[in-house]
């Protein structure tokens, strides 16, 4: 692991024990950096813990539900320093706008867009005052290609893109990186279960005629997470096979 590109950097991932988050986990272990897995079920976090222990790097667990503001604070004490951090919790519901509940509504706005401004503020001042950090977050086609359905997850995936070219520009001068990846359909274990008999269907709005596999999202996270990005700053990398209409991600 010494050669690998992020040796001696550590990672915290939300979202780690499944989806997007726990390739994302696997792919930065590969690259050499110890993991930080972020979860709700202690027995999946451990259990990711185990996997990359697995690949020869240090990993732990820390358990924070991201829909609460104190849980978040919780999850930024408990990681401390770390040298990249990787917002890729996420939840979406694609309902139409009258059955988008008040609750709903929230808890998209909580856990896709309050919950990353939570850990970069506690987090990046404290990369920033050792000159160097990267951010990467995890947004979704959903925020800039309209649907009929889902429009409170992709405000909600479009306000964190904005967040991300702020951050950019706030703490660039101090050596830190913050840039997104948006991605378009991607089959996980939440689209399974949404979709169901469906899942088919899934990639039919991408030039690629697929859906991405997670591991081709977490090579782009890695890629951004790593020096070979070095240059790329304050931008939102597209991954979505060429989408031409929104899907889940």
């Amino acid at each position: 692991m010494q050669d690998a590109p992020l040796t001696d950097k550590t990672a915290l991932v939300t979202g780690a024990t499944s989806g997007i988050g726990h390739a994302v986990a696997l792919q930065l272990a590969r690259d050499g950096a110890n993991i930080i897995v972020h979860g709700r079920d202690a027995d999946r976090g451990e259990a990711v813990v185990g996997e990359l222990v697995a690949i020869g790097v240090e990993a732990r667990f820390i358990s924070a539900d991201l829909a609460d503001a104190g849980g978040v604070a919780s999850l930024a004490e408990q990681a401390a320093d770390v040298d990249i951090l990787v917002n890729a919790a996420g939840i979406y519901a694609f309902t139409p706008t009258a059955a988008t509940d008040v609750a709903s509504f929230d808890r998209h706005f909580a856990v896709n867009t309050r919950a990353p401004f939570l850990l970069v503020a506690a987090i990046a001042p404290r990369m920033a005052a050792r000159g160097h950090g990267t951010i990467v977050t995890i947004s979704s086609s959903a925020a800039t290609v309209p649907a009929p359905v889902g429009s409170a997850y992709g405000a909600s995936k479009a306000a964190v893109e904005l967040l991300t070219r702020s951050w950019a520009m706030e703490f660039g001068a101090s050596g830190v990186r913050v840039n997104a990846v948006s991605p378009g359909p991607v089959v996980t274990g939440g689209t399974e279960e949404m979709l169901g008999d469906y899942i088919g269907m899934l990639g039919r709005g991408t030039i690629r005629g697929r859906a991405a596999d997670p591991d081709e999202i977490a090579s782009v996270v890695a890629f951004l997470a790593g020096p070979g990005s070095s240059y790329i700053n304050g931008s939102i990398v597209l991954a979505d096979g060429g989408a031409v209409s929104a899907m889940p991600s």
